[in-house]
C-alpha cells in the first residue's frame, strides 16, 4: 500500500479489525520508510448483477426491492422481520453465487414465490396474485387448488 505521505509503497500492517457487519476490514498501517501511520479499508469488489425486467429493460440489482415486495406481501401476518431478512439474504445469495451478471425478473420473482411458500401460504398468494398478475379467479383458483391438494397429499 503506497503511503499517503512520502509515496513509499513498503508499509506494515499493525492492527487489523473487522467492522461489526464483518463486510469492511479497517487495516493501521505503518510507513517503513517515513514510520507515520494511516488507515486503509478493504472491501469486497461486487461485479454489478442487472435485471432483466418483461419488457427487456435492465436495472441494478437491487435486494431492497425484493425486500419491500416480501413486507407487502406479508402485511398483517404473523410473519417475523428474521424471516423476511433471512429470505432476502438467501435469494441474494443465490443471485451473486450463480456468478451472472444478469439475471432476469421472473427468475427472481420465483425465488421469492418459494421462499414466500414456506414461510406463509397467504403471504405467497398475495405476492403470487401481482408477481403472475392474475387476471381472472379462475387463474387465482387453480393457485390456491395447488396448496389444497399439497396439503391432502401430506
Amino acid at each position: 500500500m503506497k503511503c499517503m505521505y512520502c509515496g513509499c509503497i513498503d508499509s506494515k500492517v499493525i492492527d487489523s479489525r473487522s467492522t461489526e457487519d464483518g463486510t469492511i476490514i479497517r487495516r493501521r498501517r505503518e510507513c517503513v520508510n517515513c514510520g507515520k501511520r494511516f488507515t486503509t479499508y478493504e472491501t469486497v469488489e461486487n461485479t454489478p448483477i442487472f435485471v432483466i425486467k418483461s419488457d427487456g429493460a435492465r436495472q441494478a440489482f437491487d435486494p431492497e426491492k425484493i425486500k419491500r415486495g416480501i413486507i407487502k406481501a406479508c402485511e398483517k401476518r404473523p410473519v417475523p422481520a428474521s424471516a423476511i431478512d433471512k429470505l432476502v439474504d438467501d435469494i441474494q445469495k443465490k443471485i451473486y453465487n450463480s456468478l451472472l451478471q444478469e439475471i432476469p425478473s421472473k427468475e427472481i420473482g420465483e425465488m421469492v414465490c418459494e421462499g414466500l411458500k414456506d414461510i406463509d401460504e397467504v403471504a405467497y398468494v398475495r405476492f403470487a396474485s401481482v408477481y403472475r398478475s392474475f387476471t381472472d379467479s379462475t387463474s387465482f383458483i387453480k393457485e390456491l387448488e395447488k396448496f389444497v391438494n399439497k396439503d391432502k397429499k401430506k
